[in-house]
């Protein structure tokens, strides 16, 4: 197979340079993991057939850790001598982008070799200070050839995306020896919902321009009791395998100036009801968070709010999908008034912010205009959670009879 032999060529190419790749080819992949178990207990001996390497495709996918090698002339000289063509991909490094530097520095995130009908796609990863993995996306300079691969059908690069850094296991498949994540399936259920979304920080410079940053002992203080509270959060949902994603003012904090809005008073989080698990309260309460409210009910306009260091606080709101628009619910203690906040579909993506790994709404400028109206961009520091938001309605009264079980203060 022509397959199997381009990506035996190409095993030898990076073998030759030590270059440590690790295959993350989704269909490739996905084949090894029906038979995962089997793979590991079988020993080196020949393969009967090429079952994995010969599946039909135009390319085959590998990813290379970037801080472990850096010799690239000498691959390229090798590679041509092999008979492989080869396309070098660049992006600006955006671990260079902050509020002070807009460098625009390129760093490689793809490269491809092409060798007759087969090719290989090598995507470049990068370590992130959320001790993550990103890579970026594969984007044509004007004077490469747009028909050098059918680059529509590469399964990554149409996107900038987030992984988690995975453990690897070495497998021999097809009498070739490749690397794989050590979970081949979680690998795969990563990949649909990887999309990154940068920190938008020539915005955040002309915001911070127009509205001078709060550098009071306060305001310092503030962010960094704020951060200490979003990474106990995440870490505390990531270990229930609880989605969620970051709300209201911290995500318009993310969104309008790449930080955390001083004078918001609390860290604002956002999960599906689809996702809500009864241990929730218990593991925030362990990791040292008491429960400050809880209001509403599972089926209805459920929030939760934790109390934090000093008075800071951690609201945790609860999203309902309806046909046409998502919404969570509000409710007044003294009067058991409801409240409706209504927001277009939206989907997740990954982002990085204050160090850390986290979901935002992909449409992240429709969520914030439905919840702050046109002129979000200017800092609102008086707000009434019952009227001031756009998207805000009345939606009935809490029965009398109910406000023990709706209405809990603590």
């Amino acid at each position: 197979s022509i397959k199997q032999h381009v990506v035996k060529k190409f095993l030898a190419l990076i073998s030759s340079q030590n270059i440590p790749v690790y295959l993350i080819d989704p269909l490739v992949l996905g084949l090894i993991d029906k038979d995962i178990e089997q793979i590991k207990s079988t020993s080196d001996g020949p393969s009967p057939e090429c079952k994995y390497f010969c599946a039909p495709r135009d390319f085959t996918t590998f990813a290379l850790l970037d801080k472990m090698w850096k010799h690239e002339v000498e691959l390229f000289r090798i590679a041509e001598k092999m008979g492989f063509q080869w396309l070098k991909i660049l992006h600006k490094d955006p671990r260079l982008d902050g509020m002070d530097d807009l460098s625009g520095t390129e760093i490689p995130s793809h490269y491809i070799f092409k060798l007759a009908s087969h090719a290989i796609h090598l995507v470049v990863f990068y370590e992130r200070s959320g001790h993550y993995l990103w890579h970026g996306p594969l984007r044509l300079k004007q004077q490469m050839d747009r028909k050098f691969v059918p680059f529509q059908k590469l399964h990554f690069g149409r996107y900038p995306g987030a992984y988690e850094k995975p453990e690897f296991l070495p497998v021999s498949i097809d009498d070739l020896k490749v690397q794989i994540p050590q979970n081949p399936s979680s690998f795969l259920e990563e990949i649909p919902h990887s999309r990154f979304l940068e920190c938008r920080y020539r915005e955040a410079r002309a915001f911070f321009q127009l509205y001078p940053d709060d550098t009071s002992l306060d305001a310092v203080e503030f962010r960094k009791k704020a951060k200490s509270l979003l990474h106990l959060a995440a870490l505390t949902l990531n270990n229930l395998g609880v989605k969620f994603w970051l709300s209201s003012g911290t995500c318009l904090g993310w969104y309008r100036q790449c930080s955390i809005i001083p004078y918001s008073k609390d860290v604002d989080l956002g999960i599906f009801i689809r996702d809500y698990k009864a241990d929730i309260i218990p593991a925030f309460q362990k990791a040292g968070l008491p429960l400050k409210h809880k209001f509403g009910k599972v089926e209805d306009s459920l929030e939760l709010s934790f109390q934090g260091e000093g008075d800071l606080k951690l609201d945790i709101f609860f999203f309902y999908e309806e046909d046409d628009h998502i919404w969570n619910g509000g409710t007044q203690a003294k009067s058991g008034k409801k409240f409706k906040y209504l927001f277009p579909k939206f989907t997740l993506c990954w982002t990085e912010f204050v160090e850390l790994k986290v979901h935002v709404p992909c449409e992240t400028l429709q969520y914030v205009e439905a919840n702050y109206g046109p002129d979000w961009r200017v800092p609102m520091k008086t707000w009434d959670w019952k009227s001031s938001p756009s998207n805000v309605q009345d939606n009935g009264v809490w029965p009398a009879q109910e406000w023990d079980e709706v209405i809990q203060i603590y």
